[in-house]
């Protein structure tokens, strides 16, 4: 999963974030409130961990906006505030569950299993682009049949540009959404990871489902194919 943690104590945002990481996911991570919300605007995650008193914005008012703006992304609160009353106000306003702090690493992974898990039963598990068929829940990937094996990246890129079938993606978009902001890898790893799926899926097949669009789209203009999903490398 791609996870934002905002926390403003620096110690325990870095630990949480190892602790994420190192269970296997992509993690981005802020300090104050106002830039965790720049952060859920210009990204797509699976789950926000949300310090609730942090400064700029408190993360109750973080939680307010996007509900407001219509983001359903799971949201975990983490806070010292053991009151009732605090547990409410958050839950009221959008926020999906509550972990008091000090709290066990081992139940901050197994809460966000649970609110993920809630939010992905809205969603289809399976994906489909012409004879391309992508299951989220068993991370199988198959083409008219015929098996595909991929890695962990090259799954996670297909699988965001499979739900984004039909609109035009930059590279940078690509790269904001499947790997975290400080990434510090090459340039053109979003084109090298093209590369591997043009291979893997379209190598061998006479119709090829991944095309590169070589020009800029109007603002609000959506480039759409009968022969599956675009991308657009600026």
């Amino acid at each position: 999963m791609k996870i934002l943690v905002a926390e403003d104590e620096r110690d325990l945002n870095r630990l949480i974030a190892k602790s994420l990481e190192e269970a296997g996911h992509c993690v981005d991570r802020c300090c104050d409130g106002g830039e965790a919300l720049d952060f859920i605007r210009a990204s797509e995650y699976d789950a926000v961990v949300l310090d609730v008193m942090m400064p700029v914005m408190s993360g109750h008012e973080v939680v307010s906006r996007m509900r407001a703006e219509g983001s359903a992304v799971p949201v975990l609160f983490l806070t010292a505030l053991d009151g009732v009353d605090d547990r409410v106000k958050g839950l009221d306003l959008g926020a999906d569950d509550y972990l008091i702090k000090p709290f066990a690493f081992p139940e901050l992974l197994a809460r966000l299993r649970a609110i993920t898990r809630k939010y992905a039963e809205t969603k289809s598990t399976l994906l489909r682009v012409g004879g391309l068929v992508l299951d989220t829940a068993s991370h199988r990937v198959s083409r008219d049949g015929r098996e595909l094996s991929l890695s962990a990246k090259e799954f996670a890129v297909l699988e965001f540009m499979m739900r984004n079938s039909g609109v035009v993606l930059s590279r940078e978009r690509i790269e904001n959404n499947v790997w975290s902001y400080g990434y510090e890898g090459g340039s053109n790893v979003v084109d090298v990871y093209i590369s591997y799926l043009r291979k893997k899926i379209d190598d061998g097949f006479e119709k090829k489902l991944l095309h590169t669009v070589n020009r800029v789209p109007q603002t609000g203009q959506r480039y759409k194919s009968s022969q599956g999903y675009q991308k657009f490398i600026q």
